[in-house]
Formats: structure tokens, sequence, C-alpha cells
């Protein structure tokens, strides 16, 4: 039996080698642009791989003159961790925004185009103009928005504000998904969130999807196929 996720070597691995990343989630890429004066925000996102419901990122911006212990990338957390910390940081960051796009927009627009439609909500919300935006991740999802865009490969776990963003992002989408669970209760959106866990394409193989999942997305699309031709 393996250790809990919050006690596992936080590792990655480049070159065939292997890297330990640092177990707490620092400040160097915020106090860089801080120097100059800028409004930092970091920002990551859940729901890209679930089967159903949105993809939701969150934009934190961070205060430059205090700091807020006890963050980490919400994948080494457990839920009751997360919730208490999504709190906090409502609290304490200078400002917090959330922004979706729904399993709807998905279909209609393809991920990419939600994903940045997600993202632009997100920052559009804060009460703050962020001069720079940390994104998690290879991939600048916030080109020609007008902000200076830094990526950082595995900024949860490097950035505390990139991290603040995931714990939001987690726990507000977490709560959308169980808060869906008593309307579609086949499906156990309360226990996987919309991702395709055993028990959720078992659901989807015995009653169909339901208007939440991600009706273009190829197993959903097949099943549905699937079923039409059966008559089901």
């Amino acid at each position: 039996m393996g250790r809990p996720v919050s006690q596992r070597k936080n590792l990655t691995y480049s070159g065939g080698r292997r890297h330990r990343l640092p177990d707490v989630p620092g400040l160097g890429h915020e106090r860089r642009w801080w120097a100059e004066g800028a409004t930092v925000a970091g920002i990551d996102e859940v729901g890209r791989g679930a089967w159903a419901g949105p993809v939701t990122y969150a934009a934190v911006v961070l205060p430059s003159e205090r700091r807020m212990y006890k963050l980490r990338d919400s994948k080494v957390l457990d839920p009751d961790r997360r919730t208490e910390l999504a709190d906090r940081i409502r609290g304490f960051a200078v400002a917090v925004s959330v922004g979706h796009a729904g399993n709807d927009e998905i279909d209609r627009l393809g991920m990419t185009a939600a994903i940045r439609l997600a993202v632009r909500r997100a920052v559009d919300g804060l009460t703050v103009r962020p001069d720079v935006c940390l994104l998690d991740g290879n991939w600048d999802f916030l080109s020609g928005y007008g902000t200076s865009n830094e990526r950082i490969v595995h900024g949860d776990a490097l950035s505390a504000s990139i991290a603040a963003a995931s714990i939001v992002a987690k726990v507000t989408r977490d709560e959308m998904m169980s808060g869906a669970c008593p309307s579609y209760p086949a499906y156990g959106f309360s226990r996987n969130k919309g991702y395709p866990s055993p028990e959720h394409q078992t659901s989807l193989a015995a009653h169909g999807p339901c208007v939440l999942h991600r009706h273009s997305w190829a197993p959903i699309a097949a099943l549905a196929q699937q079923r039409l031709e059966l008559g089901v």
C-alpha cells in the first residue's frame, strides 16, 4: 500500500533523471516581478480531463508584503485541508476570481477555445488588473490578453500564487460537481467530480450521458451512438 499523497516525495522526471521539487511552493517568481512594481496573478485550472462538467480556472493575486504559510499544490492535499486553505486564501489574497467554461461551451467551441474563455473570465473577474500572470505549464493560454505571461512547468509546486489558484479552482469545481450530484445521482459526481472513474464509466454504459457530459468527446459520442444503434 502506497503512502498518502501528502507524504509522497514531490518528484518530476526530465531527461531520464529524477528531480525533487520543493515541498513548499515559494515566491521566487513573484518577487522578481514585484521588484519591478508589477501586480502578479497566479493562474491554474482543474477539470480539463473530466468527461462531465466545466473546465475551471482560478486567478489569485497574493500580497507582496505578507506571506501565507502552508500553501501546497492542491494535488497533495486532502479535501478538508483544501477547503480550509481555500477559505484562508480568499481572506488573505488581494484578489481572487474563478472562471468556468461549461460542458456545453466545450462541446461548441472545443477545449482550446474553452480554456481561453474560462481563464479570461477568471482574470477579468479580479478586482485588480494584473500586470503579470504566472501560468502553470508550458502553454501561454493568455497570449494576446495584454499581460506579461510567465509559463512555469510544475508551477503549482514552485509558485505560491499558482498553488493558491490550484486550491481555489479545485475546491470551487468540486463543490459544483457535488452540488449537481443529487440531480444526477446515477453518475456519482460527488465522488468522481466528472472524471472517468470505473464507477462513472459503468454508470454511463447503463444510463447514457446526461446534460452535464461533454457530448463531443469521443468516448461519450461513441457511447451515445452505440445506444442509438441498440435503440436504448
